[in-house]
Protein backbone atom coordinates (compact mmCIF):
# COMPACT_ATOMS: atom_id res chain seq x y z
CA UNK A 1 0.00 0.00 0.00
CA UNK A 2 1.98 2.71 -1.41
CA UNK A 3 0.43 4.42 -3.64
CA UNK A 4 -1.08 7.97 -2.33
CA UNK A 5 -4.44 8.98 -2.59
CA UNK A 6 -5.67 11.75 -4.39
CA UNK A 7 -7.43 14.56 -2.20
CA UNK A 8 -7.55 18.27 -2.45
CA UNK A 9 -3.88 18.73 -1.28
CA UNK A 10 -2.52 16.03 -4.03
CA UNK A 11 -2.63 15.24 -7.56
CA UNK A 12 -1.10 11.02 -8.77
CA UNK A 13 0.32 10.84 -11.55
CA UNK A 14 1.96 7.86 -12.08
CA UNK A 15 3.65 4.64 -10.42
CA UNK A 16 6.28 2.03 -12.61
CA UNK A 17 6.73 -0.83 -10.18
CA UNK A 18 9.21 -3.95 -10.97
CA UNK A 19 10.16 -6.91 -9.08
CA UNK A 20 13.39 -8.78 -9.05
CA UNK A 21 11.49 -12.46 -9.95
CA UNK A 22 8.95 -13.69 -11.80
CA UNK A 23 5.63 -12.32 -10.49
CA UNK A 24 1.80 -11.81 -11.11
CA UNK A 25 1.14 -7.93 -10.45
CA UNK A 26 -2.10 -6.48 -9.82
CA UNK A 27 -3.65 -3.22 -9.10
CA UNK A 28 -7.09 -3.02 -6.59
CA UNK A 29 -8.54 -1.53 -3.30
CA UNK A 30 -8.59 -2.15 0.11
CA UNK A 31 -11.66 -2.03 2.33
CA UNK A 32 -11.15 1.31 2.75
CA UNK A 33 -10.86 2.29 -1.09
CA UNK A 34 -7.13 2.80 -0.95
CA UNK A 35 -5.22 1.42 -3.86
CA UNK A 36 -3.23 -1.66 -3.72
CA UNK A 37 -0.24 -3.41 -5.64
CA UNK A 38 -0.65 -7.43 -5.07
CA UNK A 39 2.19 -9.73 -6.22
CA UNK A 40 2.62 -13.30 -6.47
CA UNK A 41 5.45 -15.15 -7.37
CA UNK A 42 4.90 -17.78 -9.81
CA UNK A 43 8.03 -19.55 -8.79
CA UNK A 44 10.04 -20.25 -5.37
CA UNK A 45 12.63 -17.72 -4.46
CA UNK A 46 14.90 -17.19 -1.82
CA UNK A 47 14.93 -13.50 -2.15
CA UNK A 48 12.70 -10.99 -3.64
CA UNK A 49 13.30 -7.17 -4.12
CA UNK A 50 10.52 -4.73 -5.27
CA UNK A 51 11.00 -0.95 -7.01
CA UNK A 52 8.52 1.48 -6.85
CA UNK A 53 8.72 5.38 -9.06
CA UNK A 54 5.80 7.19 -7.96
CA UNK A 55 5.39 10.72 -9.00
CA UNK A 56 2.44 13.06 -7.72
CA UNK A 57 1.84 16.93 -7.69
CA UNK A 58 1.32 18.70 -4.29
CA UNK A 59 -0.60 21.37 -4.23
CA UNK A 60 -0.31 24.60 -1.72
CA UNK A 61 -2.94 24.01 1.25
CA UNK A 62 -3.67 26.11 4.23
CA UNK A 63 -4.54 23.59 6.68
CA UNK A 64 -5.64 25.91 9.01
CA UNK A 65 -8.44 27.19 6.37
CA UNK A 66 -11.77 25.05 7.23
CA UNK A 67 -11.36 25.65 11.07
CA UNK A 68 -14.27 27.79 12.65
CA UNK A 69 -11.88 29.34 15.13
CA UNK A 70 -15.05 30.94 16.92
CA UNK A 71 -16.58 27.64 17.32
CA UNK A 72 -18.73 27.22 20.33
CA UNK A 73 -17.48 24.43 22.29
CA UNK A 74 -20.62 23.76 24.03
CA UNK A 75 -22.35 23.51 20.52
CA UNK A 76 -19.79 20.97 19.24
CA UNK A 77 -19.34 19.23 22.40
CA UNK A 78 -23.26 18.15 21.93
CA UNK A 79 -22.82 17.42 19.18
CA UNK A 80 -20.30 14.52 19.40
CA UNK A 81 -22.27 13.29 21.90
CA UNK A 82 -25.55 12.63 19.98
CA UNK A 83 -26.12 9.18 19.07
CA UNK A 84 -26.36 10.02 15.26
CA UNK A 85 -22.78 11.02 15.37
CA UNK A 86 -21.29 8.44 17.37
CA UNK A 87 -22.97 5.66 15.15
CA UNK A 88 -21.67 7.86 11.65
CA UNK A 89 -18.11 7.94 12.92
CA UNK A 90 -18.66 4.13 14.76
CA UNK A 91 -15.44 2.73 12.66
CA UNK A 92 -13.01 5.61 14.14
CA UNK A 93 -14.39 5.70 17.73
CA UNK A 94 -13.60 2.12 18.64
CA UNK A 95 -10.86 1.05 20.53
CA UNK A 96 -8.18 -1.75 19.04
CA UNK A 97 -5.47 -3.77 20.09
CA UNK A 98 -3.05 -1.47 19.15
CA UNK A 99 -4.43 1.78 20.65
CA UNK A 100 -6.34 0.45 23.71
CA UNK A 101 -5.99 2.58 26.66
CA UNK A 102 -5.81 0.99 30.08
CA UNK A 103 -8.13 2.29 33.04
CA UNK A 104 -5.16 3.86 34.41
CA UNK A 105 -3.94 6.32 31.84
CA UNK A 106 -7.70 7.45 31.44
CA UNK A 107 -6.89 10.72 32.65
CA UNK A 108 -3.26 10.70 30.88
CA UNK A 109 -5.14 14.02 28.76
CA UNK A 110 -8.69 15.27 29.44
CA UNK A 111 -10.22 17.63 27.16
CA UNK A 112 -10.81 21.34 28.54
CA UNK A 113 -14.54 21.79 27.80
CA UNK A 114 -14.24 25.47 27.79
CA UNK A 115 -12.01 25.25 24.84
CA UNK A 116 -12.47 24.07 21.32
CA UNK A 117 -12.08 20.52 20.44
CA UNK A 118 -9.50 22.22 17.94
CA UNK A 119 -7.53 23.53 20.54
CA UNK A 120 -8.13 20.55 22.59
CA UNK A 121 -6.32 18.69 19.80
CA UNK A 122 -3.51 21.10 19.24
CA UNK A 123 -3.08 20.46 22.92
CA UNK A 124 -3.39 16.87 22.97
CA UNK A 125 -0.42 17.07 19.83
CA UNK A 126 1.98 19.15 21.99
CA UNK A 127 1.26 16.82 25.01
CA UNK A 128 2.53 13.89 23.32
CA UNK A 129 5.60 15.93 21.48
CA UNK A 130 6.46 16.53 24.99
CA UNK A 131 5.48 13.40 26.74
CA UNK A 132 7.58 11.02 24.82
CA UNK A 133 11.09 10.89 22.59
CA UNK A 134 10.96 9.76 19.19
CA UNK A 135 13.68 6.97 19.45
CA UNK A 136 14.00 4.03 17.08
CA UNK A 137 14.07 0.16 17.82
CA UNK A 138 12.22 0.84 20.89
CA UNK A 139 9.18 -0.82 19.77
CA UNK A 140 8.14 -2.82 16.97
CA UNK A 141 4.81 -3.07 14.78
CA UNK A 142 2.61 -4.91 17.50
CA UNK A 143 3.59 -2.70 20.48
CA UNK A 144 0.68 -1.26 22.89
CA UNK A 145 -0.09 1.97 23.54
CA UNK A 146 0.17 0.71 27.08
CA UNK A 147 4.09 0.10 26.25
CA UNK A 148 4.43 3.06 24.41
CA UNK A 149 3.64 5.22 27.69
CA UNK A 150 5.86 2.84 30.02
CA UNK A 151 8.90 3.97 27.53
CA UNK A 152 7.93 6.72 26.96
CA UNK A 153 10.04 6.20 23.44
CA UNK A 154 9.54 5.14 20.16
CA UNK A 155 8.74 5.71 16.54
CA UNK A 156 5.92 8.14 14.92
CA UNK A 157 3.58 5.06 14.58
CA UNK A 158 3.52 4.85 18.73
CA UNK A 159 2.75 8.65 18.68
CA UNK A 160 -0.38 8.60 16.13
CA UNK A 161 -1.74 5.50 18.17
CA UNK A 162 -1.14 7.86 21.32
CA UNK A 163 -2.94 10.06 19.81
CA UNK A 164 -5.81 8.06 18.25
CA UNK A 165 -6.34 6.22 21.75
CA UNK A 166 -7.10 9.68 23.66
CA UNK A 167 -8.78 11.50 21.17
CA UNK A 168 -11.11 8.44 20.92
CA UNK A 169 -11.25 8.39 24.75
CA UNK A 170 -12.00 12.17 24.80
CA UNK A 171 -14.94 11.43 22.09
CA UNK A 172 -13.06 12.31 19.33
CA UNK A 173 -13.43 10.03 15.65
CA UNK A 174 -9.60 9.87 14.92
CA UNK A 175 -7.80 8.30 12.37
CA UNK A 176 -4.01 6.30 11.75
CA UNK A 177 -2.48 7.67 8.24
CA UNK A 178 0.35 6.58 6.62
CA UNK A 179 2.48 8.01 4.10
CA UNK A 180 5.47 9.46 3.01
CA UNK A 181 7.22 12.91 4.38
CA UNK A 182 9.42 15.42 2.59
CA UNK A 183 12.39 15.53 5.48
CA UNK A 184 14.07 18.43 3.76
CA UNK A 185 13.12 20.90 6.83
CA UNK A 186 14.41 18.52 9.66
CA UNK A 187 11.84 16.43 10.83
CA UNK A 188 10.98 13.32 12.88
CA UNK A 189 10.75 10.31 11.27
CA UNK A 190 11.55 7.17 10.22
CA UNK A 191 13.17 6.99 6.47
CA UNK A 192 11.03 9.41 5.20
CA UNK A 193 7.60 6.36 5.65
CA UNK A 194 5.71 8.43 8.18
CA UNK A 195 2.38 8.43 10.36
CA UNK A 196 0.23 10.98 11.63
CA UNK A 197 -3.10 11.39 12.60
CA UNK A 198 -7.02 12.69 11.28
CA UNK A 199 -9.39 14.24 14.05
CA UNK A 200 -12.89 15.28 12.98
CA UNK A 201 -14.34 18.37 14.31
CA UNK A 202 -17.62 19.11 13.53
CA UNK A 203 -18.21 21.59 10.69
CA UNK A 204 -14.62 21.50 10.07
CA UNK A 205 -14.02 17.84 9.14
CA UNK A 206 -11.35 15.95 9.33
CA UNK A 207 -8.07 17.75 10.04
CA UNK A 208 -4.46 16.37 10.01
CA UNK A 209 -2.25 16.18 12.97
CA UNK A 210 1.36 14.80 13.56
CA UNK A 211 2.24 14.75 16.87
CA UNK A 212 5.74 13.47 16.43
CA UNK A 213 6.57 16.74 15.13
CA UNK A 214 3.53 18.71 16.79
CA UNK A 215 2.32 20.29 13.79
CA UNK A 216 -0.55 20.23 11.72
CA UNK A 217 -0.23 18.26 8.40
CA UNK A 218 1.18 19.99 5.51
CA UNK A 219 2.82 19.88 1.86
CA UNK A 220 5.66 17.80 2.99
CA UNK A 221 3.24 15.20 4.54
CA UNK A 222 1.97 12.50 1.13
CA UNK A 223 -0.93 10.48 2.63
CA UNK A 224 -1.29 7.17 1.32
CA UNK A 225 -4.32 5.36 3.46
CA UNK A 226 -5.50 5.62 6.26
CA UNK A 227 -7.45 2.72 8.94
CA UNK A 228 -8.11 2.55 12.49
CA UNK A 229 -4.27 1.84 13.46
CA UNK A 230 -1.71 0.48 11.51
CA UNK A 231 -2.80 -2.90 10.53
CA UNK A 232 -5.32 -1.28 8.39
CA UNK A 233 -3.00 0.16 6.50
CA UNK A 234 0.53 -1.18 6.79
CA UNK A 235 2.68 0.34 3.70
CA UNK A 236 3.82 -3.75 3.45
CA UNK A 237 2.26 -6.82 4.29
CA UNK A 238 2.10 -10.69 2.99
CA UNK A 239 2.05 -14.06 3.04
CA UNK A 240 5.34 -16.30 3.24
CA UNK A 241 4.50 -20.21 2.25
CA UNK A 242 7.69 -22.26 3.60
CA UNK A 243 9.98 -23.51 5.97
CA UNK A 244 12.55 -20.83 7.83
CA UNK A 245 11.96 -17.42 8.85
CA UNK A 246 11.90 -13.88 6.69
CA UNK A 247 12.81 -10.12 7.33
CA UNK A 248 11.82 -7.29 5.28
CA UNK A 249 14.41 -3.95 4.76
CA UNK A 250 13.02 -0.72 2.67
CA UNK A 251 14.22 2.70 1.62
CA UNK A 252 12.37 5.54 0.97
CA UNK A 253 13.74 8.70 -0.77
CA UNK A 254 11.09 11.76 -1.22
CA UNK A 255 12.49 14.73 -3.44
CA UNK A 256 10.61 17.43 -4.58
CA UNK A 257 10.63 19.70 -7.48
CA UNK A 258 9.49 23.39 -8.36
CA UNK A 259 6.81 23.64 -11.18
Amino acid sequence: MIIPEENESQDFVKVDFSTSVKTIIEYSENGYGFRTIRVKSKEPFDKISFEARIRLVKKAADPFKSINLIEDPAISYSEIQTLLFRIEHDSFLRTTDLTFLPSKYATLFTFDKEKSIFENLQALNQFIFNYVSFKPNMTDVNSTVAEFIEKKQGVCQDMVHLFCALARHNGIPTRYVSGFLHQGNGYFGDSQMHAWSEAFIPNAGWIAFDPTNNILANNDHIKVAHGKDYSDCAPLKGVINGPGTNKTQYTVQVESQQQ
